[in-house]
């Protein structure tokens, strides 16, 4: 590798003082952030990076569905934009660099487009996506789903933990739940999408390399699941006579384990990450559980197969059991691959810059994957220590934080010259 840090065209030194700063915002411990999507210190971090889109020359704008957007002119206005963009809100127990690089590198991407004098073909538009997440409404990918006139009846009436509705949230952020229309773009209207974004995973650590070209976008199925026993005396019930729905549960998540990883060569993954006891009392046979379900995976016709499995091992678990259940379908996304030009465009970029980088999936989600039923698009991966992430633990250097910018920034060039 042969690019240094005096050959950049960004400037790595302003971008890893804006990662610095915005982390102060939500701070939990020395290195941890808690950003929640729609809450006071998410708005703070909005109001923020705004001023800082304006200092570098973008028109900005917060929509009614939350997303803050910075726009740079193109030499024509009405070609279709290209956009780039991420996140800026976090998990209760997040890290520095989750979303925020995205977001943070597209804007010093297009600032350093405005100070060596480029200007675009087609307009550029810098996204932080409201509430990507999904953390506290049980939904994620909310603006950018929302720009695509995607969202689902009642999603507006999704109440955190504590009764408030996603609707009540985004009128204390300042919007205005019944202009949403005003805030959706016309179909055709996004001419291709960017993403930067640490990986989340240990591949390139592994591997020794800074950055990564992502190929696509592993299919998330999310559900919600319920069971319904009957609450009695922990003391005097016997166990044969129980309906315990916490036991039926248990069983269920035992064997999501075991569907999920039943092929060690596969790169399906199966997680339980929220669960709800009611009456919640040591002593109280549990009555009714209500928990989620994660299953993804890159091979859509696989991950069908893991899910019936998983239904039957519901079922199973409820007649052993004697209880009943819902299984309520949150989110259901079929695996999406990167457009193969704007890998190209990536790999000849990366070659220029003595980089030669891997190839490889995306487990997480991202609003790509929104992005991607409405245009073509494609992701820059950079290395995180260990693979950690959704951890105040999560670490991405400067240095590789700024040849993936560096990355973005010379294919964003690419994309938004015309013809």
């Amino acid at each position: 590798m042969n690019t240094e840090a005096g050959s950049l065209a960004i400037n790595r030194e302003r971008l890893q003082q804006r990662i610095d700063a915005l982390a102060r915002i939500g701070k939990i411990g020395e290195t941890g952030v808690c950003r929640l999507a729609l809450s006071p210190e998410d708005r703070a971090g909005v109001e923020l990076v705004k001023r800082w889109m304006e200092e570098a020359g973008l028109t900005t704008w917060i929509d009614h569905f939350g997303n803050l957007i910075g726009r740079l002119e193109g030499r024509q206005p009405d070609a279709p934009v290209l956009m780039i963009g991420s996140h800026i809100d976090s998990q209760p127990y997040g890290g520095r660099f989750d979303g925020t690089i995205g977001v943070l590198g597209g804007l010093e991407a297009v600032q350093t487009m405005i100070e060596t004098g480029f200007r675009p073909d087609r307009p550029v538009e810098v996204v932080a996506f409201c509430d990507e997440e999904g953390c506290r409404f049980q939904k994620g990918l909310f603006g950018s789903r929302g720009i695509l006139g995607q969202l689902e009846p009642e999603e507006l009436e999704r109440t955190d933990k504590n009764g408030i509705s996603r609707r009540q949230a985004l009128i204390d952020f300042g919007c205005d739940p019944e202009r949403l229309a005003d805030s959706v773009y016309p179909a055709g209207s996004i001419g291709a999408y960017l993403e930067l974004h640490i990986e989340q995973g240990p591949v390139l650590d592994q591997a020794g390399q800074p950055v990564g070209i992502v190929t696509g976008i592993s299919g998330p199925l999310w559900w919600t699941v319920e069971f319904a026993g009957f609450a009695g005396h922990a003391g005097s019930v016997p166990m044969t006579m129980r309906r315990d729905a916490l036991l039926g549960a248990a069983k269920v998540i035992a064997a999501l384990n075991e569907i999920a990883g039943q092929d060690p060569n596969a790169p399906t993954v199966g997680t339980v990450g929220h669960l709800e006891v009611f009456p919640d009392s040591r002593n109280i046979i549990p009555e009714r559980v209500r928990f989620s379900i994660d299953l993804r995976d890159i091979d859509l016709d696989r991950r069908n197969r893991r899910e019936a499995e998983l239904r039957e091992a519901i079922e199973r678990a409820a007649v052993e059991g004697g209880l009943t259940y819902t299984i309520t379908e949150d989110t259901n996304s079929e695996p999406r691959y990167c457009a193969e030009w704007i890998k190209a465009v990536m790999r000849e970029e990366s070659g220029r810059m003595g980089l030669t980088p891997p190839e490889l999936m995306s487990g997480p989600f991202h609003d790509a994957l929104a992005l991607s039923y409405a245009c073509e698009y494609g992701m820059i991966f950079v290395r995180c220590k260990d693979g950690i992430s959704h951890n105040p633990q999560e670490y991405a250097s400067p240095e590789d934080i700024a040849l993936g910018t560096e990355l973005l920034y010379r294919t964003a060039s690419r994309v938004a010259a015309l013809g």
